[in-house]
């Protein structure tokens, strides 16, 4: 796919990955819509993007917003769907765990009610993490919810083709969730990432970079692609 002139939806558009990867479809020609709880935190965007306020949790607004905004030829998950609870299971608040499984039920959403606007070779994209082939400790939630998009996205493939379906797989990003942005959140982050063979957090726009590749490489779908620094590795 060239993206050139193509027309994109990007839930979670408005910070970390999604906003960086709204920013590099409008560099590459697309006209983006970046899409939110609360567009306002994206701040100035550049040209190309415009802002769209939705909850993912709403299956009916992420239904108007699809009917209104089709076709789109790019479908892009990144927006984590609210908390997402910490620490060892059998310690843990049920209702956190079950809040934390918000991501997988806005991907539904936005799945469901976006492949119908999507062209014939369109693409979709969606955001797990690391934690879902490979959790540290405390990581039982993120694991479970990552581990259920993954086998979400392989399941639909083959149900949409020749429409397509990623994944794309974060390990440790310095991004706006582990906190305001300056030396404290990097230095935090890099701590965290050091036992990996890159041995640094990585960014949202790396992260970006492979969302990219999964849509403009027309062979690739039902997989996904590891953007962790050999954190599967450690």
């Amino acid at each position: 796919m060239d993206i050139a002139g193509k027309k994109a939806l990007v839930f979670g558009g408005t910070s970390g990955i999604g906003l960086a990867t709204a920013k590099q479809l409008a560099d590459g020609g697309a006209s983006v819509v970046a899409i939110s709880r609360n567009p306002d935190k994206a701040g100035d965007v550049p040209a190309g993007i415009t802002l769209k306020a939705c909850d993912v949790r709403d299956s009916d607004a992420v239904a108007a917003l699809c009917a209104a905004e089709g076709p789109f030829d790019i479908l892009v998950g990144a927006a984590t769907g609210g908390e997402r609870a910490i620490g060892p299971f059998l310690e843990m608040d049920m209702d956190g765990y079950k809040g934390s499984f918000n991501k997988l039920w806005g991907y539904a959403n936005v799945v469901r009610f976006g492949t119908g606007h999507l062209t014939e070779k369109g693409a979709i994209v969606l955001v797990s993490g690391t934690p879902a082939r490979r959790m540290r400790p405390g990581q039982i939630a993120l694991s479970s919810v990552g581990g259920a998009v993954e086998a979400f996205a392989r399941g639909v493939a083959p149900e949409i083709a020749p429409k397509r379906i990623n994944v794309v797989s974060p390990g440790m990003i310095d991004t706006p969730m582990h906190g305001p942005d300056g030396a404290e959140r990097k230095a935090a982050t890099d701590k965290r990432s050091a036992g990996n063979l890159i041995p640094r957090a990585g960014t949202a726009d790396e992260v970006a970079q492979a969302i990219l590749f999964v849509i403009t490489n027309d062979f690739v779908t039902g997989t996904t692609v590891d953007v962790d620094g050999g954190w599967l590795l450690t």
